[in-house]
């Protein structure tokens, strides 16, 4: 994992952190925010495309809603899991074209985008690289305070993503 001086943010300011979990079919976004050694959940969702619209609409629709969330919460710092390939390249295809799409509409604020891989965000959020996904789920709930886990999916993973932005970044 790389440092970007860029990404650091002023002690004296408060931080919102969207984290995004990307997909064509549903995007899970969380947003924290971050004050010196302080994290506070501010909100959660996803963006959910219908399989029958035409991908160009789809992916026009991510960039729609992910610009409408940008807008409402005003978000200073982006922080996205990187792609990774399991087993087929072409089930990746649509997640990398929603990645696109989804930091093109951050670029376009001025805000940047930081990556972590998927071992990364495991130990940011649970210490332990190879926690299973349960374990991080229950852990963003803990850390946020929250009375339940996160729904649906993507929406938790986006929170775990933001949370690990959050912790590389505090003291």
């Amino acid at each position: 994992m790389t440092q970007n001086n860029k990404t650091r943010f002023p002690e004296r300011e408060i931080s919102r952190i969207i984290g995004i979990d990307p997909g064509l079919a549903s995007s899970g976004w969380g947003i924290i925010e971050v004050d010196k050694q302080r994290i506070r959940y501010i909100a959660h969702g996803c963006i959910e495309t219908k399989a029958e619209k035409a991908h160009s609409e789809r992916l026009l629709q991510i960039y729609e809603d992910i610009c409408a969330i940008l807008e409402k919460y005003n978000p200073t710092a982006g922080a996205m899991e990187m792609l990774y390939f399991v087993r087929n390249i072409t089930s990746a295809l649509p997640v990398a074209e929603a990645r696109g799409v989804i930091i093109v509409a951050l670029a376009q604020r001025g805000i940047s985008v930081r990556e972590f891989t998927p071992k990364n965000i495991k130990q940011a959020v649970v210490g332990a690289g190879a926690a299973e996904k349960s374990q991080v789920q229950e852990m963003v709930r803990l850390i946020l305070g929250l009375d339940s886990i996160p729904k649906p999916d993507h929406a938790s993973d986006a929170l775990g993503v933001a949370l690990c932005s959050a912790h590389t970044i505090l003291p």
